[in-house]
């Protein structure tokens, strides 16, 4: 039997961390409804105390419907920027609409560079 804690340590999350006032969270593996849940509280647990939150996705090898309403949710909340997305993704995004919506950016660089929204 495992715990949450387990989940944490093996799954989607890779890392976690500051950077300047913002925070960054790296993903990885496939996000789906059964996956997310530790994903969920480490953006939320990031976007509680800091502004950018900056999500490294070059990892992620599959994300479904379930991953981009969790995006859409944060967005709302925080100032989300999606980094690195990979081509599975680019394609989720733009066959939604979600890349007229979402902060995308290159990489964690250029995301935690990019000036706010007017």
């Amino acid at each position: 039997m495992t715990g949450a804690g387990d989940a944490y340590q093996r799954g989607v999350v890779a890392d976690s961390y500051p950077a300047g006032p913002g925070w960054v969270v790296a993903a990885r593996g496939e996000l789906d409804q059964d996956t997310l849940e530790p994903l969920e509280e480490a953006l939320a647990a990031a976007a509680a105390g800091h502004s950018p939150v900056v999500l490294d996705v070059g990892s992620i090898t599959f994300g479904d419907s379930s991953f981009l309403n969790l995006l859409l949710r944060m967005h709302h909340l925080t100032a989300l920027r999606i980094a690195a997305p990979g081509e599975q993704l680019r394609r989720l995004f733009a066959v939604t609409g979600a890349d007229t919506v979402l902060s995308l950016h290159e990489s964690v660089e250029d995301a935690l560079g990019a000036q706010p929204p007017v």
